[in-house]
């Protein structure tokens, strides 16, 4: 199914998390131009949804993101059009030099707006997935709500694993005609005037880590695993426990920079693992009140204000800092915890270390090589990352833009001033005719 739009008084945002959103919002509240967010998961708000808190306030995210997506109400019918589960296919630059013509690729949306979220459909349904809201330590059922604050709020199908219409037991359970799985895939074409890639991160794959044991011993995690056990509407109810047997992890070793600053995996800092570290450590003390984590670093990084939420940690005894790096974890079998071979920066003494659980501070790695590797662009379009991958030097003169950490590794905070910073150089490229 073609749909086709022209409104070369616009915008296309690549990525619907954190920054593309923002960027919207300061751009359609500001002026009359139109903004088109494409994300490819079922729902906007990117990987800050999946946060217990973030720093320094420690909120939990739902709480900026509802404010957004109050905003959002207020203009979505005059200004913003979003294309969830959706990828963008094809840009192309037009003949005379100004704006582009977009396709977008829409998979079927097999849920309509009459959903209630009642949850009768999921109840059904016998088919399960895995949970990649929770990093996959749980499962949900092929029919699921994303999160708690999922926007637009209603439930979802995976395709992968639904059965559809060979089973149809969720049809029968929902009151309000709310499924359709004979949906099909749209495709969308439009004009635009401007490109803001917003396309987020990932976790670096910490397994390519063979000495630090992740996908060899269950109780090695990596920090977006344990913002998800310390969350509310997690995989243990916020429990933070050891994914081996289910006991209180109390003695945790914080292991920074994993894969991070190195020539062999990711030579840049990533701006955030030294932060989301301290933040973690300070609630497992909240909701372990026995534990005792000991961060491993190199260096901590808490540049500006961020000085005293170091300084907070610090005034906690019962967490410790050791500046050495861990060159090996290894496990004992008959109790599963983990044995730390670390070489103590400030002794120069080789030591061990025995800890209940491990948790990786796994860099940021940008999406968007592997999202433009999905792109046809076409008419001559050329758009260059740098060699760690990040859109830094975008080509703002032919009215192409990055945000987020599509530009560079940023917090929450700084993804929100990126956005702005964004938002305006659109509006300026746009009054100035280019």
């Amino acid at each position: 199914m073609l749909s086709e739009s022209n409104n070369e008084n616009s915008v296309l945002i690549i990525g619907g998390g954190h920054s593309g959103v923002s960027a919207a919002l300061e751009i359609t509240e500001a002026t009359n131009k139109k903004a088109y967010i494409v994300e490819k998961k079922p729902y906007i708000g990117g990987r800050v949804l999946q946060m217990h808190k973030y720093f320094p306030k420690l909120c939990p995210p739902f709480c900026g993101f509802e404010i957004n997506t109050r905003r959002i109400k207020s203009t979505t019918e005059r200004n913003i059009e979003f294309f969830v589960s959706s990828t963008v296919e094809e840009i192309n630059k037009n003949e005379n030099g100004k704006g582009y013509r977009v396709k977008v690729r829409q998979k079927p949306l097999y849920i309509n707006d009459n959903c209630t979220i009642c949850g009768k459909c999921a109840e059904a349904c016998p088919e399960t997935r895995p949970n990649d809201f929770n990093y996959e330590m749980d499962k949900s059922n092929a029919i699921y709500l994303p999160n708690i604050s999922s926007f637009p709020l209603k439930y979802t199908i995976d395709g992968n694993y639904c059965k559809l219409n060979t089973c149809n037991k969720c049809v029968e359970a929902c009151k309000y005609s709310a499924i359709e799985l004979d949906a099909k895939e749209k495709i969308h074409e439009f004009a635009v005037g401007s490109v803001i890639f917003a396309t987020g991160w990932k976790p670096y794959n910490v397994e390519k880590l063979d000495n630090l044991g992740f996908g060899k011993f269950k109780n090695v995690i990596t920090n977006v695993m344990m913002e998800r056990l310390a969350a509310d509407t997690g995989p243990t109810g916020g429990k933070i426990i050891r994914p081996s047997d289910g006991k209180e992890a109390n003695k945790v070793a914080f292991i920074q920079c994993a894969g991070s600053r190195n020539e062999n995996h990711l030579p840049y800092c990533s701006a955030v693992c030294c932060m989301a570290s301290l933040k973690q450590a300070i609630f497992l003390r909240e909701k372990n009140p026995s534990s005792s984590p000991t961060i491993f670093f190199i260096d901590l990084r808490t540049p500006g204000r961020y000085e005293n939420f170091l300084n907070r940690a610090k005034s906690d005894q019962n967490i410790n800092f050791n500046k050495g790096i861990v060159g090996k974890v290894s496990e004992d079998p008959s109790t599963n915890n983990l044995i730390l071979d670390v070489e103590d920066m400030i002794s120069g003494k080789k030591i061990k270390f025995e800890a209940d659980m491990v948790v990786l501070a796994a860099g940021m790695v940008p999406n968007i090589k592997e999202d433009l590797s999905r792109i046809k662009l076409g008419n001559g379009l050329k758009i260059e990352i740098d060699d760690n991958g990040f859109l830094f030097n975008q080509d703002e003169s032919n009215g192409i833009f990055s945000a987020g950490v599509s530009k560079s590794p940023l917090d929450v905070y700084l993804s929100g001033q990126s956005a702005t910073s964004c938002a305006l150089s659109v509006i300026q490229y746009d009054m100035a005719g280019v």
